[in-house]
């Protein structure tokens, strides 16, 4: 039996009583996993949610489309942008621009997700890529966020590498969907990027990454098969052992003789 893809009212209606999935998804393939293995939220690149094989292959995924606000412009761009993602089939848009942004958004009936504690678009501003609100002051600049969304308009917000006290506190404080990326599990759902729980990820592994599989040495081993099969191939063309008789077209003999004297006579 399919699942029904959840509005906002159903996630709202969740809040406090089970702990959501959300994953961060770049691919069809990947879409198509989170939705046959029972993912309640995708984070995806808007190209991805724009292509028409989107929804067939996950049909009940909540699907949050973003794209750092740089990216996108001010907030006119960001209320275009959204039509065009709403309109594919989005169910919310991920900004991690200026309050006054997200409300131009909500002000249009646009679901907007905001983003607090550390936001990596705005590292800068909080020291770097590292935990945000470990001391009482910073905390409350947290919850103000927070707050701050909330009289946006915004529906939700990621809250990422927020001690797990402050982040429990905060979520039993908002009607906000808060998504915890390594904020415990005092939150609404549980965020992960799906290249660090395959393991594709080569990069720096992130404190609340989970690895589940081994992709890359999967792909490492698929280089090397892909370089001895071209290798191969390269041999045998060298050698004239491709192509073989197999692989290619003759003529009947009757009109190769007739041909070659057409082609003759031309000469």
């Amino acid at each position: 039996m399919s699942r029904k893809r959840p509005t906002i009212a159903d996630l709202r209606a969740m809040k406090g009583k089970r702990q959501l999935t959300m994953l961060r998804v770049l691919t069809l393939d990947e879409a198509e996993a989170a939705e046959r293995a029972g993912v309640d939220i995708v984070s995806v690149p808007p190209e991805l949610v724009l292509n028409p094989q989107y929804r067939d292959a996950a049909p009940s995924l909540f699907t949050m489309p973003g794209d750092n606000f740089f990216e996108i412009g001010t907030a006119d761009d960001f209320v275009r942008w959204s039509f065009r993602l709403y309109k594919a089939g989005a169910d919310a848009v991920y900004c991690s621009a200026g309050y006054a942004t997200i409300k131009r958004m909500a002000d249009d009936a646009i679901p907007v997700i905001g983003h607090v504690g550390l936001i990596p678009s705005r590292a800068t501003w909080t020291g770097g890529f590292k935990a945000v609100g470990k001391t009482a002051d910073t905390a409350m600049q947290v919850f103000e966020a927070v707050k701050q969304l909330e009289a946006a308009g915004a529906i939700g917000a990621e809250i990422e590498v927020v001690p797990v006290e402050v982040a429990k506190a905060i979520s039993e404080r908002t009607p906000l969907i808060m998504l915890s990326m390594g904020a415990g599990t005092g939150c609404d759902a549980q965020y992960l990027f799906a290249e660090d729980i395959l393991g594709t990820n080569r990069g720096r592994m992130p404190r609340h990454s989970k690895v589940y599989r081994n992709f890359a040495a999967e792909y490492d081993r698929l280089q090397q098969e892909r370089i001895a099969a071209f290798s191969e191939y390269v041999a045998d063309v060298n050698s004239g052992a491709y192509p073989e008789d197999r692989h290619i077209v003759r003529m009947d003999p009757d009109e190769l003789t007739l041909f070659m004297k057409k082609v003759d006579a031309k000469v």
